[in-house]
């Protein structure tokens, strides 16, 4: 391949990879991780109109999220494993979501707080 071919070559990767790169900037992700009784963290912030992902895992028991104001599907986190749930809020306000499967005796007070802001 002679300089100018992989000049060109390398450009078009180049792009490729900084196009990338700007889709995952477009897409923020915010990572929550269960355990008895509470979500690290326990208070988030969206965007209106901003599609981001939530990664959950669980570092202790099984554990569930679901709020149909958000348009999250009960989503069942479990020890070690990843769930990814992407959420675009349509509506400003404070949202308190509750452990949606039954956890142990400290699960009528596990919530995550979710503000979403304009």
């Amino acid at each position: 391949m002679n300089t100018l071919a992989r000049f060109v070559a390398v450009a078009v990767l180049a792009g490729a990879v900084g196009a990338a790169a700007s889709v995952a900037a477009a897409h923020p992700s915010i990572d929550i991780v269960a355990s008895n009784w509470t979500f690290t963290p326990s208070t988030i912030e969206l965007h209106v109109g901003e599609a981001t992902s939530l990664r959950l895992t669980s570092a202790q028991g099984v554990h569930g999220l679901a709020s149909r104001a958000l348009g999250i599907p009960l989503t069942t986190i479990q020890p070690g494993q990843w769930a990814t749930i992407v959420v675009t809020p349509k509506t400003a306000g404070t949202y308190v979501l509750h452990c949606a499967i039954v956890c142990g005796a400290g699960h009528p007070n596990m919530t995550l707080t979710v503000n979403v802001v304009r």
